[in-house]
């Protein structure tokens, strides 16, 4: 499938910003099932410096800063995708011997997975993450099957609500209020495959949305979606979204994988000047025939030789509402 991404953020202050440095993880990942065709991420007002990497984990990050002073802040990650339906493992292994494989063995071969075994910020270790997963992996039961069990407890546990948490509530309150939104699902599934011992990451990304019936679809109302992601050794990462209860697939757009939230927000920095801001999220997840996919990237390629892809490079803002992550 091919998917046409825009991600607009907008900071609006009250008062002057003075100067600012900022991170961004915007570039979707181009690995496993998906190809990145493309990426520009346009910022204004003008950035004095903009460098490009990749994190510890493998995703894509830039960081620019801005010294000139600003009352708003505006960033479009405009990207190409071509995804497919992940491969799914041919076979399962009992999640125990899993387990133990992640369990400290002098001379034992170093696994990356093994990072994604232990607490981090906003998934902390906690008894209750135990109680809630064990009754799901029993003796001998297969990872998968017993993550796709757990998967949808989770989904028939908690009620989705959007203004039930913020960005920065942790799984422990999540699984104590049993609602919150696809943040807080993917964080208590995480929190619960670790907890058994697993190795589980947190993916961000997008999930393409259909409009009802009859209806055309609107610029600026899909959102950021997240799942999780359980290591199944021989077959690699195995990807769960409880909010929809179901794997992903070639509607799905991954973006970054970490930890958790804390690795891969969208945007985060700091600022000298406001206190306060305003924040506008807008993300419009565009399908698109498979003849379009050359004349958008010769297109980009034009506007590259003719504009540069310096960050500070002029660009006419997408006109894009939409409401705060």
């Amino acid at each position: 499938m091919l998917l046409h991404l825009l991600h607009e953020t907008r900071y609006d202050y009250p008062s002057p910003v003075k100067d600012a440095q900022h991170l961004a993880h915007l570039r979707p990942r181009d690995d496993g099932w998906q190809s990145l065709l493309r990426h520009d991420l346009r910022v204004a007002p003008t950035v004095v410096h903009r460098h490009d990497a990749q994190d510890g984990f493998g995703n894509g990050v830039s960081y620019f800063s801005l010294t000139a002073a600003h009352r708003q802040l505006r960033v479009v990650a405009d990207s190409l995708v071509r995804t497919q339906t992940p491969a799914t493992a041919q076979t399962d292994q009992p999640w125990e011997g899993v387990r133990e494989r992640f369990r400290y063995h002098s001379g034992s071969a170093y696994d990356a997975a093994v990072e994604f075994v232990f607490a981090s910020p906003y998934v902390p270790r906690h008894d209750d993450f135990v109680r809630y997963a064990r009754p799901h992996f029993g003796a001998n039961r297969g990872l998968l099957e017993a993550s796709a069990a757990l998967m949808t407890r989770i989904h028939e546990d908690f009620a989705y609500r959007t203004d039930s948490t913020e960005v920065h509530t942790a799984a422990l309150e999540a699984l104590h209020l049993r609602q919150g939104v696809c943040q807080d699902f993917a964080h208590v599934m995480v929190a619960c495959l670790r907890a058994m011992g697993l190795s589980a990451r947190y993916v961000s990304g997008y999930l393409l949305t259909q409009p009802p019936p009859g209806q055309a679809r609107l610029i600026g109302a899909d959102a950021s979606h997240a799942w999780a992601s359980v290591y199944l050794p021989g077959s690699g990462w195995c990807d769960f979204d409880p909010t929809n209860n179901r794997p992903p697939g070639e509607d799905y757009v991954c973006l970054a994988v970490g930890r958790d939230y804390g690795d891969v927000s969208p945007m985060r920095g700091v600022i000298h000047g406001s206190a306060q801001h305003r924040l506008n999220v807008a993300v419009t997840v565009t399908p698109l025939a498979d003849d379009a996919d050359e004349a958008l990237v010769a297109n980009t390629q034009t506007q590259s030789q003719t504009q540069g892809e310096s960050a500070g490079a002029e660009w006419r803002p997408f006109h894009i509402q939409g409401e705060a992550e």
